[in-house]
């Protein structure tokens, strides 16, 4: 894959690709894909946004990796420092700018999704630096990225403080997607503690999981960064995703 011949422009260039852009097949559990905020935002980064939507075609002109961004107003007097409430917040501030005619000064990334059969050819590092190259030539000067760590789901336990950390003998991070933005340029900075929050019925979760959620704790679900919060006695469960925001000064 890393030598396939790709073609990499934005749906403002192309829109006549938002059909297959929209409808590329990801890998994203299910239950990632039922967060509020990321419900009512993210669908009209594509249509309200298309400069800061980047996709990548093959020689078949099959549309094999998408990047979306936002830019919003970090410096705003009421901001001024990277959220707890992470990605949630990225998109609530973006169009919430995008609505008042607020300028913006930040990029905020948002999605790198690869489709499955590209996966694994370091595709997503070819986007990510799209990515850094878009918002250069927008006139920013950063990126910022409530970055969501590939591996993390394998230590639901682990506290994302240490994990976020932890690094390998040659100095870079230990978890491969931190790892990627490193070598792109980025900084690890700190945790949003709270980038996603999904809150569903019991029902909802063992439609989404297949687990039986009849316990109250926590559950570890596969693909979740963190175990969920099961409380059978109130007939729900709420998962709260810890990101980690990663700093790319252009």
């Amino acid at each position: 894959m890393t030598g396939m011949e790709l073609k990499v422009s934005s749906l403002a260039e192309r829109p006549e690709m938002l059909g297959q852009v929209v409808g590329m097949a990801n890998s994203w559990p299910e239950f990632l894909l039922h967060d509020p905020v990321g419900n009512s935002h993210y669908g009209r980064i594509a249509t309200e946004l298309p400069q800061y939507v980047l996709f990548a075609e093959d020689e078949h002109g099959r549309v094999v990796a998408h990047a979306y961004s936002v830019p919003f107003a970090l410096a705003d007097e009421e901001r001024g420092e990277l959220p707890a409430r992470g990605w949630d917040e990225v998109l609530s501030w973006a169009f919430a700018d995008l609505r008042r005619g607020t300028p913006p000064d930040t990029v905020g990334a948002v999605s790198i999704v690869v489709a499955p059969h590209a996966q694994g050819g370091g595709l997503s590092a070819r986007m990510l630096s799209a990515m850094r190259d878009n918002a250069r030539a927008h006139g920013f000067g950063e990126v910022v990225a409530p970055v969501r760590p590939s591996a993390k789901h394998l230590e639901p336990r682990a506290p994302m403080e240490e994990y976020a950390l932890r690094e390998r003998a040659d100095g870079l991070p230990h978890d491969p997607w931190l790892r990627v933005h490193v070598r792109a340029g980025g900084v690890v900075e700190a945790v949003a503690p709270a980038s996603m929050t999904v809150a569903a019925s019991l029902e909802e979760w063992r439609g989404w999981t297949g687990l039986p959620f009849d316990s109250a704790g926590l559950v570890e679900v596969p693909g979740a960064l963190v175990p969920v919060h099961c409380e059978p006695g109130r007939g729900y469960a709420v998962y709260v995703e810890p990101n980690v925001w990663v700093r790319h000064t252009l």
